[in-house]
């Protein structure tokens, strides 16, 4: 039988990757759905425990083979996306599935799974809180940092799309949230 999905989607920085791992450390039976991706890899990541790292190129075969359940061309030839046989393996295991995606992933997994996924948006008190967070993370150019909140700004008005917004504005406090709305939503039988 094939568990359940939950998606956890937000704009960058919001909290969201905090919150995923602190609902996974406290509910049982979730297995993390690693994302594949073409960009480089950082100092101290590994690929298939961060991401799939992939070459644009093999990315893109990747696609034309339907081997994804969702992807998107975040930026320009960078490419995140869930590979389809992750999500049968975590499935085979006898767990529930658990994405960390961006928020136009989220939706597409959402649509396609409609009865057996809960969509989780992960929303940061405000914009200027957001900006703060990036700038504080100092990975960010300036130019970046307008393209992602220009990129946060859009996604924000797509919260209403999911099943609950959760607005980070206590980190402990939202993770307690997440993690009822997992449990209450894994105990409810499939639609």
């Amino acid at each position: 039988m094939h568990g359940k999905m939950l998606i956890f989607s937000a704009p960058s920085g919001a909290g969201k990757t905090s919150i995923v791992k602190g609902v996974m450390s406290a509910v049982p039976g979730l297995s993390f759905s690693v994302s594949a991706c073409s960009r480089p890899r950082r100092e101290g990541e590994v690929n298939g425990v961060d991401y799939y790292f992939m070459t644009p190129a093999e990315f893109r075969r990747k696609i034309e083979q339907g081997a994804f359940l969702e992807w998107e061309e975040v930026y320009p030839g960078n490419y995140y996306g869930t590979l389809k046989s992750e999500v049968e393996r975590i499935w085979k295991a006898g767990s529930h599935v658990v994405f960390d995606v961006d928020v136009a992933g989220g939706m597409h997994i959402k649509e396609g799974f409609p009865g057996r996924s809960l969509g989780i948006f992960v929303m940061p008190p405000s914009l200027e809180e957001l900006e703060n967070r990036l700038i504080k993370r100092q990975t960010e150019s300036q130019e970046s940092l307008r393209e992602r909140l220009g990129k946060a700004s859009r996604e924000m008005d797509f919260a209403g799309r999911f099943d609950h917004v959760l607005i980070n504005d206590n980190l402990d406090r939202a993770i307690e949230e997440a993690i009822g709305l997992v449990r209450s939503f894994i105990e409810k039988p499939f639609n």
